[in-house]
């Protein structure tokens, strides 16, 4: 080589050193490859401007107009080329919002809280740099070791995130295990005696199979405590409280939650250090695409308004959520006799019933589903078109779990609310975590009454007496409260969804 050609080398060598460091190798890789000419207009995008940042002075690449850069975006990120050849052969070629924000600190090491609604990616957000970590080790997992821990509150959650990730590791050796309650523990305990590099668990089963030291959390380096929010709910606390104090300091924990209550932040401070948060919308915001409704109607009323709905739309997957297991088991009989093909799953049910039920559901093979909360979590079935409360739940929060299940993957969806005049407290408390006012499709709001054997002052107990309220814009409707020492009732009137419905509550 010639002096001059010497220099001319490390000259660019040095301009290259010069890259803005927050560029992505992704970016890099596009400017060293001759993509950008110095100085380029290549937009006035963030990813433009960072690559003519990284241009300035770099004299010697050619020139290729913005508009027809072959860019992937999951490849800037910094992702390995196995894994973003792997999403587009699975049609996947741009990163949903919170994949964008989450992957790049992820990569970097960093702890990740993570805030976004249901259907928005977050399973990616976590699984594909929790991946790409794992790729870089060598070496197969010792016995009853896990490299990496996803927590989920549910079995059918945990099922679908093993589903999710199972395509991205296809044709590595990156083995990949699921652990629930309600199935056999014996077979649990033999895979997982091998070693794992990935097992999702739910917490009760974990701390059953760490009880019997079926396995150790010695060598986990990542963790991933994924709908954080909802294992509160679901009286998880203890049971992450002890699975933290058995897993090793150093590691990379990435949270992901879609509100944000109080004991969120005594989790936080338990698992994450200094995390980089990472927020798309407001917690307890629901997805865009999602149009919501409520019927004022009487209790035994109900069933016959969900029949008269779910008649409009008979070949469109409907999701009907209950309060308790007894009373999804009654609904699902009672449209079963209307003619509906139905099931219905909740806690009782075996491991074997639920996801049966689950598989003809997603496959088309019954249209309506009956479920309690423990499935608001765990389905991402992208053709439910229609979500009804039939039961308003007890924790608000659970209200935008529930309707995340719809308007998935950017389709539309309908959430439809059933307020009987006890739940007029649990509708307040949902507008209000919600900051909305839900539209009102039929009825009018029942009329919250004070309770007539109250203290006025210093009461501790008890709460407001709910009454009727007007149905149908039709005068009066407004009930008188009980006088003391006689027993509650409630006036005729209120909340019915139309026609000639009996307004008796």
């Amino acid at each position: 080589m010639s002096r001059a050609a010497a220099k001319r080398a490390a000259n660019d060598k040095n301009e290259t050193s010069r890259i803005d460091p927050k560029i992505t190798r992704g970016a890099k890789r596009q400017i060293n490859g001759g993509h950008v000419a110095p100085g380029q207009d290549v937009g006035e995008t963030t990813k433009g401007l960072a690559i003519q940042r990284a241009c300035i002075g770099m004299r010697h690449l050619a020139c290729v107009p913005y508009k027809d850069m072959k860019l992937n975006l999951f490849e800037e990120m910094g992702l390995p080329g196995l894994l973003v050849q792997k999403l587009s052969a699975m049609g996947i070629e741009e990163p949903t919002p919170i994949q964008s924000h989450a992957i790049p600190h992820a990569l970097n090491g960093h702890d990740i809280m993570g805030l976004a609604q249901t259907g928005t990616g977050k399973t990616a957000a976590f699984g594909l740099p929790l991946i790409a970590g794992l790729m870089q080790q060598r070496g197969k997992p010792a016995p009853k070791t896990v490299r990496s821990l996803i927590l989920a509150p549910t079995r059918e959650l945990a099922g679908q995130i093993k589903d999710a990730l199972i395509p991205l590791v296809a044709g590595s050796p990156i083995k990949v295990g699921v652990v629930v309650g309600g199935a056999g523990i014996n077979p649990q305990i033999n895979r997982l005696s091998k070693g794992l590099d990935v097992l999702v668990a739910t917490p009760g089963r974990l701390l059953d199979l760490l009880d019997r030291r079926a396995l150790t959390l010695n060598e986990t380096s990542f963790l991933v405590l994924d709908e954080a929010d909802q294992m509160l709910d679901l009286g998880f606390i203890h049971a992450l409280r002890k699975i933290s104090g058995l897993l090793p300091a150093q590691r990379q924990t990435m949270l992901f939650s879609a509100t944000m209550p109080k004991q969120m932040e005594e989790i936080a401070s338990s698992y994450l250090k200094n995390p980089k948060r990472v927020q798309v919308s407001p917690p307890g915001k629901a997805a865009d695409k999602v149009t919501q409704v409520v019927h004022f109607i009487a209790k035994s009323e109900k069933p016959n308004l969900l029949i008269e709905l779910l008649d409009k739309h008979r070949e469109e997957l409907a999701l009907v959520f209950g309060r308790t297991k007894h009373g999804s088991d009654k609904l699902a009989r009672k449209l079963e006799q209307a003619g509906y093909s139905v099931a219905a799953i909740h806690g009782n049910k075996s491991q074997g019933q639920r996801e049966r039920a689950l598989r003809a559901f997603r496959e088309g093979q019954i249209k309506v589903l009956v479920a309690t909360d423990v499935a608001a979590r765990g389905l991402d079935i992208p053709d439910v078109k229609h979500v009804y409360n039939f039961d308003l739940p007890n924790v608000p929060e659970n209200y935008v779990h529930r309707i995340g299940r719809t308007a998935r993957a950017g389709k539309d969806g309908q959430a439809i609310a059933f307020c009987s005049p006890d739940e007029m407290g649990e509708l307040k408390d949902i507008q209000k975590v919600m900051k909305i006012s839900i539209p009102v499709a039929s009825g009018r709001p029942w009329e919250v009454l004070p309770d007539p054997n109250a203290k006025p002052q210093g009461r501790k107990g008890g709460g407001p007496r709910r009454g009727g309220g007007g149905g149908q814009g039709r005068p009066g409707g407004k009930p008188g409260g009980s006088a003391p020492g006689q027993s509650r009732r409630r006036r005729r009137g209120g909340g019915g969804g139309g026609g000639n419905r009996s307004q008796a509550a």
